[in-house]
């Protein structure tokens, strides 16, 4: 008799603990999540160092440095490379830039249609601010290191290209960026920049070399490592 009602204690003890769990777990099944979770979760997504890469369009033409009449037609290219953001203070962060980018113009002359194609390395060294959620306005300097440059002329039929055009101007130029970026996700971004040389292309005042700037509209996606 002692036995089984120690037995029946027992099993009314641990019925006793089991209801517990699990009232336990449908209250906090139940709780509401707080109203700042979503906030913090961007919170702390924006003290993350990201890394990444970009891909985008290039619209690119060039302006005289001294002569507003002067005007060239545009020229499409590419751009692609490697980014990083690192955070600052809320909502400021520092993200440099290392991008491949095609530049250069075309324009109508008495020998027929003349382009010039441009191949710079850019270095944005950019300010990001957050405007909202999934807004982002950036500005800074830049740095562009020509790599290469190529001419060609098309009268009529015949195209002629020279493939060793020695670039007679400065071959590091500085220049400045402006854009907005709109966040598609925590890891893709679409954005639209301007960026222009605030350093003339010719470094000998003599020479017959135009005095342009390079300026490029620019479109593109932005990919974020998790």
């Amino acid at each position: 008799m002692k036995k089984l009602t120690f037995f029946a204690i027992c099993l009314l003890m641990a019925g006793d603990v089991s209801a517990q769990r699990y009232r336990t777990r449908r209250v906090i099944v139940k709780r509401p999540p707080p109203a700042n979770v979503s906030m913090n979760r961007g919170y702390n997504d924006f003290y993350r160092v990201k890394t990444g890469f970009k891909a985008g369009i290039n619209i690119a033409n060039t302006i005289d440095a001294y002569e507003p009449d002067f005007s060239t037609n545009t020229l499409a290219g590419l751009n692609a490379g490697f980014t990083l953001e690192v955070p600052i203070t809320y909502p400021l962060s520092f993200a440099p830039e290392i991008l491949y980018s095609q530049k250069g113009y075309s324009a109508s002359t008495i020998d027929g249609d003349f382009r010039q194609r441009n191949n710079f390395i850019d270095v944005p060294l950019l300010a990001k601010l957050k405007l909202g959620p999934s807004f982002n306005l950036v500005a800074g300097p830049q740095i562009s290191f020509l790599v290469s440059s190529k001419n060609s002329y098309r009268n009529g039929f015949v195209t002629v290209i020279d493939d060793r055009y020695d670039y007679a101007g400065n071959k590091t130029l500085l220049g400045g960026v402006i854009g907005l970026s709109v966040d598609l996700s925590r890891t893709v971004d679409l954005h639209a920049r301007y960026t222009i040389d605030i350093q003339d292309s010719n470094s000998d005042a003599y020479s017959m070399i135009p005095d342009y700037r390079n300026q490029v509209w620019q479109i593109g996606l932005g990919f974020r490592f998790k």
